[in-house]
């Protein structure tokens, strides 16, 4: 069996991977807050783990691997925008308005990250589906001294967990001291989060010992992945950004919980995303969520590929020349496969390179290699390990065969050449660069390959 690495936040070092149960390996990764489109840095982390989760699925078994991924459908932003459209003048209800935005925000997420060639997880919980698990938590946190109820809140108590802060390797007075800590009166540290709060009529809430009110985030992720893993599970997974607080608040509390079952095993965060070098910001303008690129032609699988092209341990940089190397691969890669069964099994260089901490901008230098010395079988099936050249994701690109036209170009040439009149060629060459078509010509002869804005619709007027 292949030996898997990863790097584990929590151990700051990179191991083998050993789960516990081999015939259910389990992994939950933070989802979104369902309150607006995705934007492409929350695009990331689901690509990273889904690669991961091909890869487990790969090696242990597609039966054998249960994937967990929240909707957290009960926040603050989406509050405000059911809350607008109540003032707009909808007579509806507020829970019926909020129901409505978070089942259209899934909607829209759901086929956002199906055009990313993205896996469906085994498990999608929508945190208010689980209030009944939070409380339950939370009165066992109560119980055991972590957590405290005071003026309709219940908190919980960060100095009872004597490894909080090891995650992100800070400690408590350091973080109270370099960061912005919410104050309150019914906080006995101001370290201390809630785990909930009171709602007042013009909000969501549920009946609780502690009156009306609504779970705070943290505690949402503790009890799903409790109820649907177990409290002992193999992987937990989210971008860098929710290191700290939301995951060191998560395994403060589960521990808390469940004090002799370790909650998550390994901890993988995945590096922010930059857009032309600068950080993602409305303000720059260089700001989109992954439909505004597929709304301008940008398929999918090229979105995907660029993602693929660095380390998730990296930052991340989406540029304009990454996208058309991209597309210009994809399309060339998905002519050289096509009518090609795939092979039995991955190339062992693309696996090895997943293998090794998810190191897909080596795997993807094995496909070029493939490409390169003609094991177009190979090509397909390591691909497809990684979410690329996948059926699904094949009606971008219409595969032509460009040989006739490279043909007939060489033969132009070489009348050219022997008449000095080039005229024929020049001609011919604009209208193939025209349809997006590459034009390599050397003493070996003419090569078309697809390029960037490849359409075989414009090489009609060539025939």
């Amino acid at each position: 069996m292949v030996t898997i690495r990863l790097h584990n936040t929590a151990t700051r070092a990179k191991e083998d991977f050993a789960p516990i149960d081999p015939l259910n390996v389990r992994m939950y990764v933070c989802g979104p807050t369902v309150y607006d489109r995705a934007h492409i840095g929350n695009a990331r982390p689901v690509v990273v783990f889904d690669v991961l989760f091909r890869l487990l699925r790969h090696v242990y078994g597609e039966g054998h691997v249960t994937y967990v991924r929240n909707f957290t459908d009960v926040d603050d932003k989406i509050n405000a925008t059911a809350q607008a459209r109540k003032a707009g003048g909808d007579p509806r209800s507020l829970e019926v308005l909020i129901h409505e935005r978070t089942d259209e925000t899934i909607g829209w997420y759901h086929a956002d990250m199906d055009a990313l060639g993205a896996l469906r997880p085994t498990h999608e919980p929508r945190a208010t589906d689980y209030i009944g698990q939070m409380v339950a938590m939370i009165q066992g946190l109560i119980s055991s001294g972590h957590a405290y109820e005071k003026e309709g809140h219940v908190l919980f108590r960060v100095r009872s967990y004597k490894n909080y802060g090891a995650l992100s390797g800070r400690s408590v007075d350091d973080m109270i001291a370099g960061a912005r800590v919410e104050v309150a009166p019914f906080k006995e540290d101001p370290m201390d989060f809630v785990l909930w709060k009171p709602s007042d009529a013009d909000l969501p809430g549920w009946d609780s010992p502690w009156g009306r009110g609504r779970p705070g985030w943290h505690i949402e992720c503790s009890a799903m992945s409790h109820e649907l893993l177990g409290a002992a599970f193999d992987i937990h997974g989210g971008g860098l950004d929710l290191q700290f607080p939301h995951h060191e608040n998560e395994i403060a509390q589960s521990q808390c919980a469940h004090p002799d079952e370790g909650f998550a095993k390994v901890w993988m965060h995945n590096e922010m995303l930059q857009v032309e070098g600068k950080k993602m910001s409305k303000s720059l303008g260089n700001f989109f969520t992954v439909r505004d690129l597929l709304d301008q032609g940008i398929p999918g699988e090229v979105i995907r590929m660029v993602f693929l092209g660095t380390h998730y341990g990296k930052p991340m940089d989406w540029t304009t020349e990454k996208a058309a190397q991209a597309e210009a691969t994809l399309r060339k890669w998905r002519g050289l496969v096509a009518g090609i069964e795939p092979a039995p099994s991955p190339l062992s260089g693309v696996l090895s390179a997943l293998a090794d901490d998810l190191n897909t901008a080596g795997a993807l230098a094995e496909l070029h290699a493939a490409a390169g010395r003609g094991d177009f079988a190979g090509l397909a099936a390591s691909a497809r390990l990684m979410g690329l050249l996948t059926p699904e994701l094949g009606d971008w690109v219409r595969t032509v065969d460009l040989a006739p036209y490279a043909e007939r170009l060489a033969l132009l040439r070489s009348e050219a050449m022997a008449q000095k009149d080039f005229s024929a060629v020049d001609s011919m060459k604009a209208a193939l660069m025209a349809a997006g078509v590459e034009v390599r010509m050397s003493k070996a002869g003419v090569e078309l390959l697809p390029g960037p804005g490849f359409d075989a619709g414009k090489l009609e007027a060539l025939k």
